[in-house]
């Protein structure tokens, strides 16, 4: 049997009161890491999401909670929009008075409103038009704010903090999607995770010589309550392994990256999508 030698490691999750967060957080806790897991609760009008979905964004953190508890795990969680850049100190504080200081950063926790390029040329200025929809309702600053600086902010708290206390050990896991090169009718959610992308890469080459890891995890689609019975037979017929994924398929991965096992493994981005990208 494989020792992922996480036993007692402290792990911080975004985004885990539902999906690919919350089987992260239950995924280590199989493995005795004791949890801190961060979320917030979205009644998201703007997207035209199944009645499943919207349910799922709307969760605290309990159901997860009492799932690690089941297993006699230890977890702590905190509500916080990482859209306030004073909340990311305060995570980490409260987490290391709650379960201890943090081995184990996963960046999961996402902004996703559909927005494009596209115009009606019957009722858009020319000058304007091509611009109006990336920009309506602050879509394109909600979308770096949460997917790419947030994510950034975390990782130098994290990195701060592993130094100030000497510590030789560390991980970075950050959840990007297998679309983020190029994304039409979703542009600002697949830009703003490139620039997660971008910042990994550069983490991984300036933080190397303190003992921290980064990689990046790009699910392909993954069934978190968005898809419909049409949808999950479509992907699932698509799928070289013939069924749709699920969250867990994608916590497992990031478990793997944690590791010991992935001790020589930095600034790299795994896809995770069963084969998604070569369909």
């Amino acid at each position: 049997m494989i020792d992922a030698e996480l036993e007692g490691k402290i792990v911080l999750i975004t985004g885990a009161n539902h999906g690919i967060g919350a089987a992260t957080a239950i995924a280590f806790a199989k493995q005795k890491a004791k949890i801190f897991a961060t979320y917030l609760r979205i009644n998201n009008n703007e997207r035209n999401d199944t009645p499943d979905y919207k349910n799922n964004q709307a969760k605290d953190a309990n159901e997860v909670i009492g799932q690690i508890r089941s297993l006699d795990g230890v977890v702590k969680s905190l509500e916080a929009d990482l859209s306030d850049v004073s909340k990311i100190p305060l995570l980490f504080d409260t987490a290391e008075k709650t379960v201890g200081p943090i081995d184990v950063l996963v960046n999961n926790a996402a902004y996703c409103v559909p927005d494009t390029f596209e115009f009606n040329k019957n009722t858009v200025e020319e000058s304007t038009g091509m611009l109006s929809s990336i920009f309506s309702s602050s879509s394109h600053d909600e979308h770096f704010a949460i997917n790419s600086r947030a994510v950034a902010l975390m990782m130098k708290e994290f990195a701060t903090r592993c130094v100030k206390r000497n510590a030789s050990w560390g991980r970075i896991i950050n959840i990007s999607t297998d679309a983020a090169d190029c994304f039409p009718t979703e542009i600002s959610y697949g830009a703003s995770k490139a620039a997660l992308e971008s910042f990994s890469r550069s983490a991984a080459v300036e933080l190397g010589k303190y003992g921290i890891t980064v990689n990046i995890v790009a699910p392909g689609p993954i069934q978190t309550g968005w898809m419909t019975k049409e949808v999950e037979e479509l992907q699932a017929k698509r799928s070289p392994l013939k069924r749709i994924g699920r969250p867990n398929d994608v916590a497992d991965v990031i478990v793997f990256l944690a590791s010991n096992q992935a001790r020589w493994i930095t600034g790299q981005k795994l896809y995770v999508g069963g084969g998604n990208r070569v369909t």
